[in-house]
């Protein structure tokens, strides 16, 4: 039997052994229940008995009543005695319900469906009938299976967290492990490329042309180097944030289609901010190609930085299909696309990027439906 396996039936046992615990506990909780039912009614029997004798006795015979007197005072439990629907006698009933007809009769009800009635035959023709509650000790013996149950549910929600919180961490690795593999895979035909480049200028191909590759393959080293920081705390230095964006949108203008109408804004001063060149490229590059999925490859999409006090804002704006606002934060989430083809990781690892990496923050600032969409992203300036 392979690791995994055992690890699932050693999952199982322990899942089928705490269910069959839970299932003896509250067994047990509702025979004791039980057990103390029929004893407080015995009480009660023997309280009608003792109340039976008081009312029968001979006041002048020599006739020992100080056992019954015991027995009436014993319990605590609230009780209504009536003869035809007529409340006769009461003990162990707060006053404010005593002083309300309403109230009385609304608590004599509930005693009897609480209850069965024991019959006290004081004479021929003449039948009292004794309505009883549960005692304090009962009422919270009766609750607690379901406070049992809860903390078993609460205890099982940890637990749950805590197995998927695990299982996240391990997919994490993993996804990390296979990002530094791809980049180190990539390294290997980068390198060549690099040396057909330097063989290319050489043979004095068209300086054009080899501009273009090269622009290329300084991308391609971009993305091995976005993919060998995943899983790692990225070196975060100085830099003009304007520089960084307009690069990465320049870049991504070039290679779209012309149906898609450009547009970058920011100050002309500097506005310096600790970045990861590499991974705030990304950032742009998955805003930017989330914009244009939205608008389908054709419509206008803008790029604006705003120096805001203290932090500078990132705005892009599409006008594509537009956000419901329900999902202004699912959108973030691992997995949610609205996309056929989509893994949902772009936003998600856009967010762990902006968030995580360089302690900004990102949401959807403004959407409307059928006019477009504006995501802002925002950084602490130096």
């Amino acid at each position: 039997m392979q690791f995994s396996e055992k690890r699932n039936l050693t999952r199982w046992i322990i899942i089928m052994a705490s269910f069959v615990i839970v299932i003896l506990i509250l067994w047990n909780t509702y025979s004791f229940f039980q057990i103390f039912k029929n004893e407080e009614r015995v009480k009660m029997q023997n309280w009608a008995l003792a109340q039976k004798k008081i009312n029968s006795a001979d006041l002048d015979a020599n006739v020992d009543m100080e056992l019954p007197f015991q027995i009436i005072q014993e319990p605590n439990i609230p009780i209504i005695v009536t003869e035809k629907d007529s409340i006769i006698n009461t003990s162990n009933i707060d006053d404010d319900i005593l002083k309300d007809k309403k109230k009385l009769k609304a608590f004599l009800q509930k005693l009897k469906n609480q209850n069965d009635p024991i019959l006290m035959q004081i004479s021929e023709g003449q039948k009292h009938y004794l309505y009883y509650g549960d005692s304090s000790l009962l009422t919270k013996l009766k609750y607690y299976p379901i406070a049992l149950v809860l903390i078993i549910f609460l205890f099982g929600a940890v637990v749950y967290n805590f197995y998927r919180s695990t299982k996240m961490a391990t997919q994490n690795k993993l996804w990390a492990g296979m990002a530094k593999e791809t980049a180190h895979q990539i390294g290997t035909p980068l390198s060549s490329l690099i040396g057909w480049l330097e063989i290319m200028k050489a043979d004095n191909v068209d300086e054009t042309t080899i501009k273009e590759i090269e622009k290329d393959i300084n991308r391609l080293q971009t993305i091995t180097d976005r993919f060998s920081k995943i899983g790692s705390e990225p070196d975060l230095e100085p830099m003009n944030i304007i520089t960084e964006t307009e690069q990465s949108f320049e870049y991504l203008r070039s290679r779209f289609s012309k149906q898609v109408e450009f547009s970058f804004k920011a100050p002309k001063r500097p506005i310096m901010v600790s970045l990861n060149p590499a991974l705030h490229s990304w950032t742009v590059e998955n805003l930017v190609k989330n914009a244009i999925d939205a608008m389908k490859g054709k419509g206008k999409l803008s790029v604006s930085i705003v120096n805001d006090h203290n932090f500078v804002k990132i705005l892009v704006t599409d006008t594509g299909g537009g956000i419901p606002k329900k999902q202004f934060k699912r959108v973030f989430e691992p997995g949610f696309t609205t996309k056929k083809r989509g893994w949902g990781l772009g936003l998600s690892l856009t967010k762990r990027i902006v968030e995580e990496y360089h302690k900004g923050k990102i949401k959807v600032a403004h959407s409307e439906m059928g006019k477009g969409t504006t995501m802002q992203v925002s950084f602490k300036k130096k």
